[in-house]
């Protein structure tokens, strides 16, 4: 008997199903026919996955009927994997679980001083815990510009003291543990910390100088990043493909931008993390506060830079503006459909500071591990470093995953957490794939992706309407990765056309 959450769950995959459809590919050579079905399927996903051309690759694979219990099929279900952004499913369900659906982070604006004939006499204290979102929307300062219209509608049209990121609510641990440091440079491996801006990371734009053998223009946007950025990139031939790579050291400032780019092509943007989170925030407020209209005589700083700090405690700051983010369910479907690694990271740190008042990883892993554990998944079946995925030394096995996609279909929040998966060939990062498939639209899951691993894991309803969780985790291969994402959407293909009918 289908339960109550598994018919939603198959409404919401059918929603999506789109008018292009087609059956399942054909493998070949493919296996003899089984007269079970289910022995047919079982051989048809043993021979993609146990092909003499992945000896070298590990698989982890387990499907699971979610109105049955039966499991369809597993290879290695115990074995530790390495699960890329799959570890997103983790900290998105125990982030669910503690802090709730509608939770939202706030950011207050606080002052000691006192306003007088509209100015503030003091400083300007930002006080954050953790909102990842502030200056993800367009124009990345139009909550700024909100918070300028908040202060003149307060009577202040110019501050004597400097605006101050108070970041304590967090620790200043912003990397995850255990991140490659040829990750750091980029945009995607971007500090998480209690004051984020524009997702903690600058656009570079690179467009080709005006003669083959000249340097390119490397400019930087927004500013306040900290980057001392030196381009080494040099104009290409006409027709060249464009090849620019970034590296920086963790501790450092500089930024090394080196590579080539066509005479004749456009510009090219990378993405590259900022230095300071705190100080990228404050230095965006306050030019934003200037151009609209409240002048600033001190600079930006870090709270944790400035020898007054004595001060600011012993005073009882009077709030002056009052923020909140989104709700846990908005920012889930950014997280989980995009793969933000930032908003895993501040996930993992919020929940830390949930359990001891201070967001630090370690904390956060505590708490993921008693809810994973009063959800019966023993320790032994993970190791987690960091909320995102991207350290190399997280691993889960496909049981540990297929337990806890089962306990989220069981639960009360399926329909909120099924919400925020990306959807094959529609969105996130399944819409280039599964597209003009039986399993596009019906397929949800979360994919994973780094060096030599590819992992997708979720939903899917069968041509019998029966639902099953499946995780399907590739480790260790040396093949193209599109080889690897293609031998798991065949297999995804063939369970969406399963059928026990014979």
């Amino acid at each position: 008997m289908r339960t109550a959450s598994s018919h939603l769950l198959f409404a919401l995959l059918l929603a999506w199903t789109p008018a292009c459809a087609r059956t399942a590919p054909t493998v070949a050579p493919a296996p003899p026919v089984a007269a079970d079905p289910l022995a047919a399927l079982r051989a048809e996903l043993d021979h993609l996955f146990l092909e003499p051309a992945y000896d070298h690759a590990l698989w982890g694979v387990k499907v699971q009927s979610m109105d049955s219990g039966q499991i369809l099929y597993e290879l290695n279900p115990s074995k530790l994997m390495m699960p890329a952004s799959n570890m997103k499913i983790v900290t998105m369900a125990a982030a669910a679980e503690r802090l709730g659906w509608d939770y939202r982070f706030e950011t207050r604006l606080a002052t000691s001083g006192h306003i007088e004939s509209g100015v503030l006499h003091g400083d300007l204290i930002v006080q954050g815990t953790g909102d990842p979102t502030i200056g993800a929307e367009d124009p990345p300062d139009a909550t700024f510009i909100a918070w300028a219209d908040r202060l003149i509608a307060e009577g202040i049209q110019r501050i004597d003291g400097r605006i101050i990121g108070d970041d304590n609510a967090f620790d200043d641990e912003g990397f995850g543990a255990a991140w490659s440091w040829d990750d750091i440079p980029f945009g995607y491996a971007a500090q998480s910390g209690a004051l984020q801006f524009h997702q903690g990371i600058v656009e570079l734009t690179i467009n080709p100088g005006a003669a083959v053998g000249d340097a390119a223009g490397v400019s930087v946007s927004p500013p306040g990043s900290d980057l001392v950025v030196h381009g080494n990139v040099i104009t290409g031939a006409p027709g060249d493909r464009p090849a620019v790579a970034l590296a920086r050291l963790p501790t450092r400032e500089e930024l090394d931008v080196r590579g080539t780019v066509p005479l004749d092509g456009t510009p090219i943007v990378r993405t590259a993390s900022a230095v300071n989170p705190t100080r990228f925030f404050v230095r965006g407020l306050r030019a934003a506060l200037i151009e609209h209209g409240v002048e600033v005589q001190g600079e930006a700083v870090d709270i944790d830079d400035i020898d007054d700090t004595g001060d600011l405690a012993t005073d009882a700051p009077r709030v002056l503006v009052r923020h909140q983010s989104a709700t846990l369910a908005e920012i889930g479907r950014v997280l989980m459909k995009d793969s933000q690694n930032l908003y895993a990271e501040t996930l993992l740190k919020a929940l830390g500071r949930l359990a001891t008042g201070l967001g630090t990883a370690r904390a956060g892993r505590e708490v993921v591990s008693a809810v994973l554990s009063g959800w019966g998944i023993p320790e032994t079946e993970y190791v987690m470093y960091d909320g995102s995925g991207l350290s190399r030394n997280n691993y889960v096995t496909p049981d540990m995953l297929i337990t806890l996609l089962r306990v989220i279909h069981r639960g009360a929040a399926a329909e909120r957490f099924l919400e925020t998966l990306p959807i094959g060939g529609v969105d996130g990062t399944l819409e280039r794939r599964l597209v003009a498939t039986r399993a596009a639209g019906r397929v949800r899951a979360k994919t994973g992706s780094i060096a030599n691993t590819r992992a997708l894991s979720g939903y899917l309803p069968t041509a019998d309407d029966e639902i099953l969780a499946f995780s399907i985790i590739a480790n260790h291969f040396r093949l193209p990765p599109r080889v690897v994402l293609d031998r798991i959407d065949l297999a995804v293909e063939r369970l969406v056309n399963f059928t026990r009918a014979r």
